[in-house]
Order: C-alpha cells, then sequence, then structure tokens
C-alpha cells in the first residue's frame, strides 16, 4: 500500500481514498458518540453552521472545541462523552482540526476519520477494500501533530500487513501520541473542556470495533460508524 501522509493545507486534490486523524480529541469523542448510541455525526463547517442545524433539529446533539458555549450542548471530551446517552441521536461535531480535515476530503471516493480507538478496524477496512494508495490527512498542529502522525503510520503498517495476530506493536506509536505537545496541553489543562481522563481514554488501542466512514448525505457531510465482525476476520458486517 503506499501511504501519504500530509497535512491539510497540503491537500491540494481530492485523493481516493483517504483516512483523517484526529486522536486528541475530535475522532476519539466521535468513537465515544457511536459507543454511546450515536446514530451518526454531521460533521460541520463552522460554529454557526453548527449552530444552524442545531435550531433546525432540536433534537440533535451539538458540540464543540473549547469552553461550553451558548447553543452548545457538550464540548469535545471522551471523558465527558462517556457517561452520557447517546441512543439514536444525531451529534452535530464542529472541532478546530479534525472536522476541517474531513471537509477537505469530502469529494474522495472513500474517507474514513479514525485515532487510536479504532485503529485496527480502519485498518481492517482498508485491507478488505485492498486500497493501493491511501492518504492520511494528519489533522494537528498544520500536519505536524505527532499524536496524529505516530496513528497514522500505525493504521498503515497494521493495513499492509497481513492479519492481526503478528505484526507492529502499538507501543511505540502509543508512546510518541503520550508525549506529543497536545497530550500535554491537556494533561496541563492548557485546553479547555477537558477531563482528566482525556489523554488516557485517546490512547486507547482498539476500544471499538468499528471504522467511521463519511459521506456526503446531500449538503452535509455524514460520519457512520462500520462495524467490523472481529478482530481476526478482514470483512465488514
Amino acid at each position: 500500500m503506499d501511504a501519504r501522509f500530509l497535512g491539510i493545507a497540503e491537500l491540494v486534490e481530492a485523493p481516493s481514498v483517504a483516512v483523517v486523524v484526529d486522536v486528541m480529541r475530535a475522532f476519539t469523542v466521535a468513537a465515544w458518540a457511536f459507543a454511546q448510541g450515536a446514530e451518526k455525526i454531521v460533521l460541520a463547517e463552522s460554529l454557526d453552521e453548527a449552530l444552524a442545524l442545531k435550531a433546525r433539529h432540536p433534537d440533535w446533539v451539538a458540540l464543540k472545541d473549547g469552553p461550553p458555549a451558548p447553543g452548545f450542548d457538550m464540548v469535545n471530551s471522551p471523558g465527558l462523552l462517556r457517561s452520557v446517552d447517546l441512543g439514536g441521536r444525531t451529534v452535530v461535531q464542529k472541532t478546530t482540526a479534525g472536522t476541517v480535515g474531513a471537509l477537505a476530503v469530502k469529494e474522495a471516493s472513500l474517507v474514513l476519520c479514525a485515532g487510536f480507538v479504532v485503529a485496527e478496524a480502519t485498518a481492517r477496512l482498508l485491507r478488505t477494500r485492498r486500497s493501493d494508495g491511501v492518504t492520511f490527512v494528519v489533522t494537528g498542529d498544520d500536519g505536524q501533530a505527532d499524536e496524529d502522525l505516530a496513528c497514522a503510520q500505525y493504521i498503515a503498517r497494521r493495513a499492509a500487513e497481513a492479519g492481526t495476530d503478528a505484526g507492529t506493536d502499538a507501543a511505540e506509536f502509543v508512546r510518541r501520541a503520550a508525549e506529543s505537545r497536545a497530550a500535554a496541553e491537556l494533561a496541563e489543562g492548557v485546553r479547555q473542556g477537558v477531563h482528566s481522563d482525556d489523554v488516557a481514554l485517546c490512547l486507547e488501542v482498539d476500544r471499538f470495533p468499528f471504522a467511521m466512514v463519511a459521506t456526503l448525505e446531500g449538503s452535509l457531510m455524514v460520519l457512520r460508524p462500520c462495524a467490523m465482525l472481529s478482530l481476526t476476520d478482514d470483512a465488514p458486517i
């Protein structure tokens, strides 16, 4: 598999297959939202669009980066989200980097959104699709975020391997993410809207058995889970 690792600003054309990585915290949060029962996640282009969607659909759950704000139900924190019942709900998500990266490749034939928590399921879906070329979008810090690059590189290696019983160990990649600037800022309270467990939750590998696929549904970019049969089976449900 030919893997490219690009920042959002480096995307000059829509790739055929894109994996958009935001470990801390957009796509860890998205995975937790699905685990808590969310049906779908609408990726908003702006805070104003998120609020407009919420106004049109009062039963939707709107979340954003940073501190709580009027009109938004939650902040972009897996530690805070994990206790919320989202059964059957639609979530509207707007973040600084992750949602921006996904929208930047919305014309790709396949868009996956990922973090460590869905790494193996994402790699397995890439193996299932037998994708020759994959563009990994490193969303954080203008493409320099080591937690995102480490996760992207790990998924790329796993996708290139035949199966799950042997192969690349996640430990070194997780260590890099744990030592990243984003992890330090979350741990030290530099960023707002943070739970004390956020870093640990973002560093969990393969917590969930699904990949997350984003597609255009009308004018909206919508993220949905794609469950996989098992860690040893490369066929999606």
